[in-house]
């Protein structure tokens, strides 16, 4: 859909695609596919990537098409091809459970260590996978470090400098007389709470109480992804559902 078209063009400005947010002094550009670019650390961050949702789901006879773990690891690997991070970090629930990595296909499998090849690559510990995954690649870690930032699965209520993930953010949002309900990144000075970028990730309402358990006030910006750009809408602006 050009910009120019979108029902969220206008809504309060329009944030260009390496456009920064601000974290802890820190600026991270935040990408309409739903990552967080730290240039200056080549590290790009990414969050629920929820991989072989479909495959579980299969297994307790819910049939989805088998093709979300494919999806997601392309849309990341364009990612990866544009911003050429040294380093990767998923941000837990990196898979959807503790069977996924075995249940990849040897042809997801392959892209994943396509995408690793040359870089580091940090699986943080999330609910749904707080195991080490096993042939898969890279290394497992708790929380990550890295200058101002703290990197982590669910969000604390008194971090300051966090990224975390978890909570899916999805801000709703009316213009002109047309609502529409978007991924985004939920932020304020202090932390952002990322989208899920799995392909069969869902999300919930930035104005659930799980977010005001977060940011305390609705002082915190929605980043909405549009399709070619990210648009900051102020968190008392986004709709309740």
């Amino acid at each position: 859909m050009p910009a120019a078209s979108s029902p969220l063009a206008g809504v309060r400005k329009a944030v260009r695609p390496d456009a920064a947010i601000a974290v802890a002094g820190v600026e991270l550009a935040a990408e309409p596919a739903g990552a967080l670019h730290w240039p200056e650390q080549g590290l790009l961050a990414v969050a629920d990537l929820h991989l072989e949702k479909g495959s579980s789901f299969a297994a307790r006879g819910v049939l989805l098409p088998p093709y979300d773990t494919a999806a997601t690891l392309a849309r990341l690997g364009a990612l990866i091809a544009r911003c050429q991070p040294r380093v990767v970090v998923a941000l837990g629930d990196s898979f959807h459970d503790g069977r996924g990595p075995a249940r990849l296909a040897d042809t997801d499998r392959a892209t994943l260590r396509g995408l690793q090849r040359g870089r580091d690559w940090v699986w943080i510990k999330g609910n749904h996978d707080p195991d080490p995954p096993e042939n898969v690649g890279g290394r497992f870690a708790t929380t990550l470090k890295v200058g101002a930032l703290t990197f982590r699965h669910e969000p604390t209520e008194s971090g300051n400098g966090e990224i975390a993930g978890h909570l899916h953010p999805v801000a709703r949002v009316s213009r002109r007389g047309r609502t529409v309900s978007r991924r985004c990144f939920a932020a304020d000075d202090g932390r952002v709470v990322m989208p899920a970028f799995g392909a069969y990730a869902g999300g919930l309402n930035v104005r659930d109480r799980a977010f005001a358990l977060v940011f305390r006030t609705l002082g915190f910006t929605a980043h909405v992804l549009g399709e070619q750009r990210v648009y900051a809408v102020a968190g008392k602006h986004c709709l309740p559902d």
